[in-house]
């Protein structure tokens, strides 16, 4: 089992743990699974409510022996402790310690574990690792990438056992991962794998016995994928197989050999492992402000109208820094505010199917938010969902293709050549090398844009410094001495200069007449018509009344209604044969009837590139041929002369039906692979859809459980409501049982509450509750009540009198505030206490001693 201890330098592994809806049960899982003494830090990244206190730290210690702890800013990270974001932060690592940041809303999406995962792998290299659980959203799958570029490791819990699989599914498209597992399995694969990759770090040159058992695996990828990585660094490739080699828990060299023999699958996901394909929109933004505000501007002011820029990206992966480049030339053509017409194409090239794939459909989660700010994104563009995609006018900028730079035919004649953080991977030789051929395939004065860990060697001549701290260099105009006669193999230097410096600027004019009369003279000279696309006939040329006729009825100037017979059938061939190049297709020898006489014509059609105007329109051409002799077979007789022509005639015919059948044929298999092309599109539409309806689904569970919640709700406030009923009840019977007559009144003197006792002394009913007492008939002898109680509602002190009744009755008024739990006064409470009895008593008491004295 994995266990480490702390060093003197504090060198343990820093664990960061992403996750969001259904979190807590995968972490559960986790941390019931993991040993409490491995030597481990984690932090846990969870997507919280910022309104209120978060207990995951209290949860979690009910689960681990380990210290579960909320980070607080310039907290220093401990082994065999764990550490949970706090509500409404973001979180980064510095030399081992936490640093807090408010919550910032990127576009009103919140990316806490991308931000977390990115600072730690800038700060731990390969010290670290990362682990995304079940979550909604897409957060973490860019920070994964980083970690995946500094060797880090990456576990994915998988999708099938997660509660909200859309973290674990955005995590497993962006990157290649290292461990996919149930969340209580991926403890034990995450220490096996940090067995290799921190306890035994490679301090020493490799034995000849390892690299010659990693030449093996290379041979074997370079059989299964036709890609040599013999020119890759030692290094590299052997961190990348021990990574395989720990997954798959084999202990030799020579074992994975033969693993990769016996599985060849293996080699596909170890050729994954060995691309490294890590990028984002506007990595190093220093270099692309640069590229946009300075070298671009003064690139644009210096091309002539009409230029077509030439881009290469190489290592293009999925596709981030092709449009980054995209981007910044509308950026950088804006800023130059020319009238000029300048454009640039973009050739994308990688290793990696899959990452072509990705990139030409330019469909990227809302990650990408951290990166682009609102202004592009609004810009270029289009929200789709819970995604973004590249709008049109940035997406045919750039044409992508896989490609192996160190084997395949490199884009020539290029004014920009981006290689960022490839040639860090590879050997002194290769690299200098690939300098060789950019300097080849760059125009003089064109840019050469290299990664931050890059450079150029000083042996390397012919590019000068335009921003060495940013990596950007200028090709100069003397060429590079080197030959590149060895490099690479498959193609030659000379053979594939097919681009002009500078496009023709020979003014084309717009008059069609002009145009189809200058070609047919310079050209062809015969009788012709200029056709769209469609067929239609645009304008005609010389006389061509024996090879069409207007058909009777509405006008109609299609050239296939308006071919003479014998001509009708044979254009239809004759056009999809041109349509495939703007190379002619000529049919010789047609025999067209015009009006019973036979005519025989040789057709063209040619499909038209210049000028631009007519840019796709076909020409057709018609020239009169004499009627073609056809020899005879030696020893026949002369009566059979015409017979024998009337057969080579139809055996020609014959001859075209087939070349036409053929044709057909070759149009019906690219049709079908077409289809087959679309097929698959619609395919990849329906897993869209149904991954659509699963997010749909997950919406509906989240509705359902916050349907609970507020059935929860519910039920609290039923219960509250209920007890406040019954408190009603007992101070209703309380009042009651004092037989106290008692109004309570609001500020406004009007009748908030009575006892059944007030109402024998005022005419009260329950519809009175609202009204002013004032208005209520009484039996008192008592005008100034309600002086007295707006007296004691503006001095707050109580008013208590003795009164009589019309009946003889006797009552002590008591006028007091009505005051509420908080001290409040909220009107007044009037109490009339009936003191009948004593009042009579009283008097006859007073009327006794009355007597009495009168006595002495």
């Amino acid at each position: 089992m994995y266990k480490r201890k702390k060093d003197n330098k504090g060198n343990y592994p820093l664990i960061g743990i992403g996750a969001s809806a259904g979190g807590l049960e995968a972490l559960e899982d986790f941390f019931r699974n993991i040993p409490s003494d491995t030597g481990l830090s984690f932090v846990i990244i969870q997507h919280l409510d910022p309104n209120h206190e978060s207990v995951l730290h209290e949860l979690l210690q009910r689960i681990t022996s380990m210290k579960v702890l909320q980070a607080r800013d310039n907290m220093k990270v401990e082994a065999n402790t764990v550490y949970t974001i706090p509500p409404n932060k973001s979180l980064s690592v510095l030399k081992k310690r936490l640093h807090l940041f408010d919550a910032v809303k990127t576009h009103g999406v919140r990316l806490p574990v991308d931000i977390f995962f990115r600072s730690m792998a800038a700060d731990l290299g390969e010290n670290c690792a990362g682990i995304i659980l079940s979550g909604m959203g897409s957060d973490g799958s860019q920070g994964l990438r980083s970690l995946k570029e500094k060797n880090g490791l990456v576990l994915v819990q998988d999708p099938d056992t997660a509660k909200f699989n859309s973290m674990p599914l955005h995590a497993l498209d962006a990157t290649f991962a290292d461990v996919i597992a149930p969340a209580a399995e991926l403890p034990s694969k995450l220490l096996s794998l940090l067995k290799y990759n921190f306890s035994a770090p490679m301090t020493s040159p490799l034995e000849s016995k390892t690299i010659s058992d990693m030449d093996k695996v290379i041979i074997l990828i370079r059989e299964k994928t036709a890609h040599d990585f013999s020119s890759y660094k030692k290094t590299t490739v052997f961190r990348r197989i021990e990574r395989r080699k720990s997954a798959l828990q084999i202990e030799g060299m020579s074992d994975y050999v033969r693993y990769l023999q016996k599985n060849p699958v293996e080699i596909d996901i170890l050729f994954k492992e060995l691309l490294i394909g890590v990028t984002y929109f506007f990595r190093d933004i220093p270099v692309w402000d640069y590229l946009r505000n300075k070298t671009l501007p003064d690139i644009i002011d210096t091309l002539p109208d009409g230029y077509i820029m030439r881009a290469w990206v190489t290592g293009c992966s999925t596709g981030e820094e092709a449009y980054s480049l995209a981007i910044i030339f509308h950026e950088a053509l804006e800023k130059s505010k020319t009238e000029k017409s300048i454009s640039m194409q973009i050739f994308a090239t990688d290793l990696d199917d899959d990452g072509i794939d990705k990139a030409r459909k330019g469909i990227f989660t809302k990650n990408i938010t951290a990166d682009v700010n609102e202004e592009r994104l609004r810009k270029f563009f289009i929200a789709d969902g819970d995604h973004y995609q590249i709008n049109t006018r940035i997406r045919e900028m750039v044409i992508f293709a896989p490609q192996n730079i160190t084997r395949d035919p490199p884009f020539t004649k290029l004014d920009i050549l981006t290689c960022r953080n490839m040639l860090i991977y590879m050997e002194a030789d290769l690299q200098h090398k690939l300098i060789e051929l950019f300097n080849f395939v760059l125009n003089p004065g064109g840019l050469l844009v290299l990664g931050n860990a890059e450079t150029i060697a000083k042996d390397n001549a012919g590019f000068e410094d335009i921003e060495a701290r940013l990596k950007i260099y200028r090709r100069t105009p003397a060429p590079s001495a080197h030959k590149l006669s060895d490099f690479p193999s498959s193609f030659r230097p000379g053979n594939n200069d097919h681009h002009t410096d500078t496009p023709s600027n020979a003014v084309v004019t717009e008059n069609v007449q002009e145009i189809v009369d200058h070609l047919i003279l310079q050209r062809f000279s015969p009788s012709g018509v200029l056709v769209n696309n469609k067929g239609d006939i645009v304008y005609i040329s010389g006389r061509t009344g024996r090879f069409l006729e207007p058909v009777a009825g509405k006008a109609n100037w299609n050239i296939y209604a308006m071919a003479r017979e014998g001509l009708r059938n044979e254009l239809h061939g004759l056009f999809r044969r041109a349509r495939h190049d703007y190379e002619p297709a000529t049919l010789h020898g047609v025999k067209v009837n015009n009006d019973g006489q036979e005519v025989f014509v040789d057709v063209t059609v040619q499909q038209l590139e210049h000028p631009s105007s007519v840019k796709g329109f076909n020409l057709v051409l018609f020239s009169v041929v004499p009627e073609p002799v056809f020899s005879e077979e030696s020893g026949e007789r002369k009566g059979r002369k015409q017979s024998n022509n009337r057969e080579q005639e139809l055996e020609l015919q014959l001859k075209r039906s087939h070349e036409e059948i053929q044709s057909i044929r070759e149009e019906m298999q690219t049709s079908q692979e077409e289809l087959k092309s679309t097929n698959e599109e619609l395919q990849s539409t329906n897993e869209e859809l149904q991954s659509t309806n699963e997010e749909l689904t997950t919406s509906k569970e989240e509705l359902q459980s916050l349907n609970e919640e507020l059935h929860s709700v519910n039920a609290e406030l039923q219960n509250k409501v209920s007890e406040f009923l019954k408190s009603n009840d007992d101070m209703k019977n309380l009042l009651n049982s004092t037989e106290i007559a008692t109004l309570f009144l609001d500020k406004q003197l009007n009748i908030r509450r009575f006892t059944e006792k007030a109402t024998k002394i005022f005419k009260l009913r329950k519809t009175d509750i609202g009204r002013p007492f004032t208005d209520l008939a009484n039996n008192l002898e008592y005008k100034q009540l309600d002086k007295h109680s707006r007296q004691v509602l503006k001095n707050l002190t109580t008013i208590e009198t003795a009164i009589t009744t019309t009946e003889g009755k006797w009552y002590n008024i008591r006028i007091m505030p009505y005051r509420t739990l908080d001290d409040r006064i909220d009107g007044l409470v009037i109490t009339f206490m009936d003191i009948t009895d004593a009042k009579e008593l009283e008097m006859e008491l007073k009327k006794a001693n009355e007597e009495l004295k009168k006595r002495k």
